[in-house]
C-alpha cells in the first residue's frame, strides 16, 4: 500500500490570494505596471501574484492593504494560508504522515530535529539559510517549525525515539544564549511521556549512520516507511526491502548511542557547565 497522493493545496489558496490582488487593485483604478511603480517592485511581480504563481508576502499583503485600503483582508488571508505553503513542495507527504503517525524514529547527526527545536534555535537555522530569507519568511517558517511540535504534545502522542549527535548538542548554533536554551528544552524533552532520547557520543569506533539521517515512521493502519532528506529534495521510502534495512540501522544505532539514562547524564553534565 502506498501513501496517499493529494494536489498541493496552496496552489489554489495562491490564486485566490492572487485574485484579490487584481479585483482590489482593478477597483483602486491602478494597472499591473502602476502598481509595481507604486510598491517600488516589477510589473512581473505584481502579475505573477495575481496569477498566483508567486506567494504574496506578509510584508507586500501590508503595504497593498495600505495603498488599496482593503481594511487587512489581504493581510489576513495571507495569514491564514494553509500550513502546508510554508514548507517545500518536496515535504509536503512526510508532513502529512508525521501529523498523524502512531510511531517516530529519527536519526539525526547535523542539526537538532525540529519537533525538538525551541524557537531560537529554529530562528537560528533558518537565519543560517543560503540565500538569505527575509525577516517575513524566517517568522513564519519558524511558526510552522513549532506548530509540528504540538504532536508530542497531544492526548495521545506517537511513540517516538530520537538518536542525536553529540556533536550537535555541543554546537552553539545561535550563540550561548541561544545554546543554553536548547541544553534545558530538549533535557525537558527526554522526561516527555512517550519520549526516548539518546545521543550518539563522539569517539565511538563503529557507527551504523554514516550515510546520514533519516526517519522511521508508522501510519495508524501500520504501514512502516522511512524519509530522508538532501539539501534540495526529499524521498519517501515505501519499498518493504529499503524500509527493512533503515530499521535494521536504527537497531544498530540504538545499541551504539548511550541509553536514555546516559544521556540525561550527559545533558546534565552539558547544563552544569553553562
Amino acid at each position: 500500500m502506498h501513501p496517499r497522493k493529494r494536489q498541493r493545496k496552496n496552489a489554489s489558496a495562491m490564486k485566490l490570494v492572487g485574485a484579490l490582488v487584481a479585483r482590489f487593485r482593478e477597483d483602486a483604478g491602478f494597472t499591473q505596471r502602476e502598481l509595481a511603480e507604486r510598491i517600488c517592485a516589477g510589473e512581473e511581480t505584481v502579475a505573477s501574484v495575481e496569477q498566483g504563481r508567486r506567494p504574496l508576502k506578509p510584508d507586500l499583503a501590508r503595504l497593498l492593504d495600505r495603498l488599496l485600503d482593503t481594511k487587512h483582508a489581504l493581510e489576513t488571508a495571507v495569514d491564514n494560508m494553509p500550513e502546508i505553503d510554508l514548507i517545500p513542495a518536496w515535504a509536503e507527504q512526510y508532513m502529512d504522515l508525521e501529523r498523524d503517525a502512531i510511531a517516530l524514529s529519527w536519526f539525526e547527526n547535523q542539526v537538532l530535529l525540529g519537533l525538538l527545536q525551541t524557537e531560537s534555535y529554529a530562528r537560528a537555522v533558518f537565519l543560517s539559510k543560503v540565500p538569505v530569507l527575509s525577516e517575513d519568511e524566517i517568522s513564519s517558517q519558524v511558526a510552522a517549525r513549532i506548530e509540528r511540535q504540538e504532536i508530542l504534545h497531544r492526548k495521545v502522542p506517537p511513540t517516538a525515539s530520537f538518536i542525536i549527535s553529540e556533536a550537535v548538542v555541543r554546537d552553539r548554533l545561535g550563540g550561548a544564549e541561544v545554546y543554553a536554551e536548547t541544553l534545558r528544552h530538549l533535557r525537558a524533552c527526554a522526561d516527555l511521556p512517550g519520549i526516548t532520547v539518546q545521543l550518539m557520543p563522539l569517539g565511538r569506533h563503529t557507527h551504523a549512520g554514516l550515510n546520514g539521517p533519516f526517519i522511521l515512521l508508522e501510519t495508524p493502519d501500520h504501514q512502516h516507511l522511512a524519509y530522508t532528506e538532501t539539501q534540495r529534495g526529499s524521498q519517501l521510502i515505501t519499498d518493504l526491502n529499503e524500509v527493512s534495512i533503515l530499521a535494521q540501522k536504527y537497531a544498530m544505532l540504538r545499541t551504539q548511542a548511550l541509553n536514555p539514562e546516559e544521556t540525561k547524564g550527559l545533558l546534565d553534565r552539558l547544563l552544569g557547565e553553562q
